[in-house]
């Protein structure tokens, strides 16, 4: 037997898995001890990785139907993509490149992820490519945009073993990233002290395990945040020097929040008026306080919002750029991450770049050796699938989604 290095493709937290094979049978696998994330461990659903790789039930080649209601016939795989490619050649010389599109996936590996960008921008002349992260993660992306200048997250897994608060809000980690939620036990075994506040109008098992659990009404996130600043600033612990130093706009939102009292809070929250006030003074008081959010946060009319409110917290505090401290967003998928660093969003290019910006798409141009890249704005998820419907957009290729 030999074994591979891989990762796991389930959620977020990104596990190194040894796969166990015989160079054409996969008899199993088991957790890195040498990864960085996960140091050996697996959940159930990484230690039964091997049992999706068996043949039953899998296309092993390609499949080929002229019309909907054609049944699927085999094709070699020389003749599949010779067929792929016609049809989107001739589709472009009719329609133009932007009756084409691609839907990427956080399934897929950054190398992959950066293939695709550049082939539906540099070869078709597209932005036309989007990711099913747009789905999960737009909203953090925009969040950390608009209140740190770059989607870049500042924090990493060491950070859990650092912290001495650690606010954990829309996320069931427990269950949703089980291995990163062991990472959490070990912390708190190493430092008693540690606290955990846990928001989620539910009482999962990531609630229970909580010090302290803001079981707050569904969509009244930015209230508690906005709260938690005023007490914050009532109470004298923010980081004035931090603010001065690193941080715009402060008075604004000092002023936005001057009448959000803890007490009104409460009314609209439906938490009582004095968890909110010792969530604040544990999270202004901790020498490092670390906050990680999901799809709670992010998945809602106003997720955006509501990752700013959180991040807000952080810059008042000055609890961002030092170990263990930071707004940390969890990912669905293992490489969401990836996808937005690369660019493969309609709205991004490579490297935190944008193609609105002229600038940024002739430096990319020139790095790509192409006179130029599409100016148009791409479509989002959303209106990709709206056009496909439509039938503005003709051909789409999707990969591992």
């Amino acid at each position: 037997m030999h074994e591979t290095k891989s990762t796991c493709c389930y959620c977020g937290t990104g596990c190194g898995v040894l796969i166990e094979h015989d160079g054409s049978r996969i008899a199993g696998v088991r957790g890195d001890p040498a990864h960085p994330a996960n140091f050996g461990r697996l959940c159930s659903k990484g230690a039964t990785l091997h049992l999706t790789a068996g043949r039953q039930g899998r296309l092993l080649h390609p499949e080929l139907r002229t019309s909907r209601e054609a049944e699927r016939r085999r094709l070699g795989w020389d003749a599949a993509l010779d067929h792929a490619a016609r049809r989107f050649a001739s589709i472009i010389q009719a329609h133009g490149p932007d009756a084409v599109a691609f839907y990427v996936s956080g399934q897929l590996l950054t190398e992959d992820y950066y293939v695709f960008n550049k082939l539906a921008r540099a070869l078709v002349g597209t932005n036309n490519i989007d990711s099913n992260s747009r789905l999960c993660m737009s909203s953090a992306v925009a969040a950390y945009t608009q209140t740190l200048g770059a989607d870049a997250p500042p924090c990493s897994y060491e950070d859990l073993g650092l912290a001495d608060c650690l606010l954990v809000a829309g996320s069931n980690t427990a269950w949703a990233h089980p291995v990163l939620f062991r990472r959490i036990e070990d912390a708190r075994r190493a430092n008693p002290d540690m606290k955990l506040i846990v928001v989620d109008p539910r009482r999962t098992d990531t609630a229970a395990s909580a010090d302290l659990h803001l079981a707050i009404l569904p969509g009244t996130d930015v209230t508690l945040y906005g709260a938690l600043l005023h007490v914050l600033l009532w109470e004298d612990l923010i980081d004035r020097d931090f603010i001065r130093a690193h941080t715009e706009g402060f008075d604004g939102v000092r002023d936005a929040v001057r009448e959000l009292t803890p007490a009104a809070a409460a009314s609209v929250c439906g938490v009582p008026a004095e968890d909110i006030v010792t969530a604040a003074r544990w999270f202004g008081s901790a020498k490092a306080a670390l906050s990680l959010w999901c799809q709670g946060l992010n998945q809602s009319t106003h997720g955006t919002a509501n990752g700013a409110a959180l991040i807000h917290l952080h810059l008042a505090t000055g609890q961002i750029g030092r170990a263990g401290c930071g707004p940390f967003s969890l990912t669905g998928q293992p490489n969401a991450m990836g996808g937005r660093e690369t660019g493969s969003m309609a709205t991004l290019l490579p490297g935190h770049r944008s193609p609105a910006n002229p600038a940024h798409r002739e430096e990319l141009a020139r790095y790509w050796n192409v006179p130029s890249l599409p100016e148009a704005p791409g479509r989002t998820a959303v209106e990709l699938f709206e056009a496909l419907r439509t039938g503005r957009i003709k051909a789409v290729w999707i990969a591992c989604t």
